[in-house]
């Protein structure tokens, strides 16, 4: 990508992407790696917690460095989550433990497949839910934080990736001599004018760049795309966080996963402070492929499960509350004897906020959306 501060000279503020986002925002946040849905939301109120997975509990609500309790459900945030928690109270996160796309298996590849084409097997099809989405909500447009378009924005909506660049800024004369170049070809001229417009929008986000495009670096991530929708350049943005495949070593307080939920905590405080006053109206989905193991393995983490948690966040969204069904942790009540059971369809999630907060008809949810979901209700009031 082209350095932001030499293609703002060239071409200045005036070429944008936003083409009628109508004051709404949708961003979206994958976890790759499958977070532990029962490390971030734990259900201390299960009597069967400590047998299964001890070592990976943070202390209960009220003790030192102790999980932070949402209100008498008998759940708590992990206590890196101390924003989200903040958020939680304020009626501003809602959350969906035990959730799943329907995707059953526990390869990363296809499970991360499923869950973007928002089909219901693997391969089930090219292009992402949230870009046929794009296609039912005319004038929104999109972008990802990223080095490639990820599956969930391909298809023929327009949607576009940002990335820091690893070269040197090209100066002002170089970029109008691109420019005079690209004049009789309306692809390269519309593509670098697209790159010109993401990098005024993306902004300085610092860090190393090449964190920032493996989605090693958390808060440069969200920072960028927060920043691409307070420009008004997307109305919807996709950013990946990698590195929750936690299966040594996970650690309970504090560890590997206690140190990625505190970074994606600090970056979602970012986003709602770069956003400002459009925070009121934006909806924030942070979602995984699946959840993990129950229990605990022989390296002292988790494997690869069926059930997890996502969530809500954003001044648009109705928090302050758990949603769906929770299955429990009983033995018998255990998906394939390992896995927290998958009560909830991830795909109810989308579909409430894109027909509530974007528009989408429910028969082109059911049809196009999400193909053959018909089955699939919306989840409702979740804005």
């Amino acid at each position: 990508m082209l350095g932001g501060a030499g293609l703002a000279g060239a071409f200045g503020p005036s070429v944008a992407f936003s083409k009628g986002v109508e004051d709404r925002y949708l961003l979206l946040v994958i976890l790759r790696g499958a977070m532990d849905g029962l490390a971030a939301v734990v259900p201390y109120h299960e009597p069967k917690l400590n047998d299964w997975r001890q070592i990976l509990v943070p202390p209960e609500p009220g003790k030192e460095n102790g999980a932070l309790a949402l209100g008498t459900e008998g759940f708590a945030l992990h206590p890196s989550l101390k924003f989200m928690f903040s958020a939680y109270e304020a009626d501003e996160l809602a959350i969906l433990h035990a959730a799943s796309s329907p995707y059953r298996e526990r390869s990363h590849f296809d499970g991360q497949d499923v869950l973007e084409s928002g089909g219901a097997d693997v391969l089930a099809s090219r292009d992402g839910w949230l870009n046929r989405a794009l296609q039912k909500s005319a004038g929104i447009e999109a972008a990802a934080v990223g080095g490639a378009l990820p599956l969930v924005l391909r298809g023929e909506a327009h949607a576009v990736s940002w990335a820091p660049s690893f070269l040197p800024e090209a100066d002002d004369d170089t970029l109008e001599r691109l420019m005079r170049m690209y004049e009789g070809d309306e692809a390269l001229q519309t593509a670098l004018q697209d790159a010109q417009s993401l990098d005024m929008a993306a902004g300085d986000v610092g860090g190393d760049a090449r964190k920032v495009t493996q989605g090693r670096n958390y808060v440069p991530v969200l920072q960028a795309g927060a920043n691409l929708a307070a420009s008004g350049a997307a109305g919807v943005v996709v950013m990946s966080l990698s590195g929750w495949d936690t299966h040594n070593g996970q650690g309970a307080q504090n560890g590997v996963l206690a140190g990625r939920l505190g970074q994606l905590d600090d970056g979602l405080a970012e986003v709602k402070k770069t956003l400002g006053p459009k925070w009121e109206n934006t909806v924030l989905i942070v979602a995984t492929e699946f959840g993990r193991t129950v229990r605990v393995n022989g390296s002292r983490g988790s494997d690869h499960g069926t059930g997890g948690a996502a969530f809500l966040a954003g001044g648009a969204v109705k928090g302050g509350r758990m949603l769906g069904d929770w299955p429990g942790l009983a033995q018998n009540a255990l998906y394939e004897d390992r896995d927290l059971y998958p009560a909830n369809d991830l795909r109810a999630l989308f579909k409430g906020v894109l027909r509530d907060h974007l528009g989408v008809s429910r028969k082109d949810l059911d049809r196009s959306v999400f193909p053959d979901s018909k089955n699939i209700d919306p989840l409702k009031g979740l804005v």
